[in-house]
């Protein structure tokens, strides 16, 4: 078992950033074929390994969301977990990659089908186009052991932009920043409380009238819960740090946009969060993460945002709204990177999964997860597959806290033997 932990932290020091993962691409294709497996590389980076006759594919994507100090990934083990020191861990999806190659270690006739940039949008999996023999694919991109997935949602993400001037500013000039928030995954983490660095600023900023914006830089990435926010602002009155807001005076007195007021109204009038909640499910039903912000020097402002629901009609439903809500100010909208909801189906195979699973940890739970693995649309194009996704327990996924639980990796890799022997 420690071959899988050790391959994990060889792949931590590999960059494989999202649109930057091109080192790792060519390890993992150089490590299949030292192993005598064929191995293809498609137009987006998409990487089909096979042997022999497969019965099975596994399915993983290999990109990461680097956040912190990443791609730079210093691990260490505390209390049973594996974590990084100020970084992203990559456990999504590395630790499912580390499962693989113990698997290409033993030579093992199966498929494996690694996809590019799942991270901004499922890029590569909208892609592929491998021509793929087994009939049944488990997906190693969940997050929670004992719990075999057979449904996610679907999700868009809509970005919006806006052309502003700049005008004279009055009164003093401050610094409002809120930094080093928890964060989390957009889809996952949304209805665990986390606050958003971008809602606190905007709470801040509305509380104390606020009305001339220099600039504004807050998040970080689409599917990421902010962390990070900070604005240059005006104000006739003294502006104090208060709970998680830091507040500066500044002695630079730059210009404001013009209509900085309604940016700041739009932003703290957003609904960020859960919309709605499966309560059948146990999950969210629909939410939006307001991801990110910015400002340039010639007033352009973008507005980035994920958004994501559990079936197509709901989400059609958010879509509609969201663009609406950023047109009413002045924007103009577009959607981007639309994927599938992956509707829960019960099977032969998600079955045997689920039997597999209660044999090594004496329980298994079917599940959806409010995330957008890429069962559903790998689903549309192989329509003779079953499909169910498992993986070990990571906590806090695309953060600085991100962390694995080692002794899940274990027991997830038995499931994931038993599998294999029974398919």
């Amino acid at each position: 078992m420690s071959t899988i932990i050790e391959h994990f932290k060889t792949l931590t020091q590999i960059p494989h950033c999202s649109k930057e993962a091109d080192k790792l691409l060519d390890f993992i294709v150089n490590f299949a074929k030292d192993r005598n497996y064929e191995v293809e590389v498609d137009s987006v980076k998409n990487i089909f390994i096979s042997k022999g006759k497969p019965s099975l594919s596994l399915q993983a994507h290999y990109d990461m969301v680097c956040m912190g100090k990443a791609p730079v990934i210093e691990t260490y083990e505390e209390e049973g977990w594996l974590m990084a020191k100020n970084s992203s861990l990559g456990a999504d999806n590395g630790m499912a990659i580390a499962m693989m190659m113990k698997l290409m270690d033993e030579g093992r006739a199966l498929e494996f089908l690694l996809t590019s940039d799942e991270e901004i949008g499922l890029i590569g999996a909208n892609e592929v186009a491998f021509d793929m023999q087994s009939k049944v694919m488990l997906n190693l991109d969940s997050e929670d052991e004992a719990e075999v997935y057979i449904g996610c949602a679907g999700g868009v993400d809509i970005s919006a932009v806006k052309q502003d001037t700049y005008v004279e500013a009055k009164g003093s000039c401050y610094e409002v920043a809120v930094k080093g928030l928890v964060g989390g995954h957009s889809g996952v983490d949304i209805d665990k409380g986390i606050p958003s660095a971008i809602k606190v600023l905007a709470t801040y900023l509305d509380e104390n009238n606020i009305t001339q914006l220099a600039s504004i830089y807050a998040g970080e990435r689409r599917n990421s819960i902010p962390a990070n926010a900070v604005a240059i602002v005006f104000s006739e009155s003294t502006l104090i740090s208060c709970g998680n807001v830091e507040v500066r005076e500044l002695k630079e007195c730059p210009l404001v946009l013009n209509q900085g007021q309604k940016l700041i109204e739009m932003i703290h009038a957003f609904k960020h969060g859960v919309r709605e909640q499966n309560e059948v499910l146990g999950i969210p039903d629909v939410s939006i993460n307001l991801a990110i912000i910015t400002s340039d020097e010639k007033g352009g402002i973008i507005v980035e945002t994920s958004a994501r629901a559990m079936d197509a009609k709901a989400l059609e439903i958010l879509s509609t709204e969201t663009v609406a809500f950023f047109e009413s100010y002045g924007f103009s909208v577009e959607l981007e990177d639309k994927y599938p909801a992956w509707k829960p189906d019960i099977s032969d195979f998600t079955d045997l999964v689920s039997e597999e699973m209660k044999t090594v940890f004496g329980k298994s739970k079917m599940m959806a997860i409010h995330a957008g693995l890429e069962c559903g649309i790998l689903g549309e194009k192989y329509p003779h597959m079953k499909l169910a996704s498992i993986g070990p327990t990571i906590r806090y996924p695309h953060s600085t806290r991100e962390k694995v639980k080692l002794d899940s990796v274990i027991k997830t890799y038995e499931v994931l033997l038993k599998i294999i022997e029974r398919v």
